[in-house]
């Protein structure tokens, strides 16, 4: 009998949790200094999410390096040692295929920092205010 299909919401699902794991797995990495990077270890990175093809094949990591001082030398650094990266999440994670790595800023904080001010503005509050 053929193997049914997984459905979206289970797939979706699944590529969810190994994004999860994933981000577990680095963010273990690099708070336990196992990389031998003297930028990464003198710089605290949170790995804020990541992304899998649904494939599985590819992972897009996001980091923000500690009040986001001297990100593209942490960016750098961590596409430098990408391949110990790559091995050391296919041995922890077990699937069929290694996931390939790529990192990325995580401008998220910024967006979010720049939709608070703008809602701070005295106009956007008189505006806000006069609808209730």
């Amino acid at each position: 009998m053929a193997k049914q299909p997984a459905s979206l919401e289970a797939r979706s699902v699944r590529l969810l949790k190994v994004g999860e794991q994933v981000r577990h797995i680095l963010s273990e990495l690099l708070m336990r200094q196992e990389v031998h990077d003297e930028v990464l270890t003198a710089h605290s990175v949170s790995v804020t999410e990541v992304r899998m093809s649904p494939d599985l094949r590819h992972a897009t990591a996001f980091i923000k390096p500690l009040l986001g001082a001297n990100e593209e030398a942490v960016l750098k650094a961590l596409r430098t040692n990408t391949a110990y990266f790559q091995r050391e999440v296919a041995q922890r994670l077990r699937l069929k295929y290694a996931a390939k790595m790529r990192f990325q800023a995580d401008d998220s904080f910024d967006v979010a920092s720049h939709i608070d001010k703008l809602l701070a503005d005295p106009k956007v509050k008189r505006d806000l205010s006069a609808e209730d």
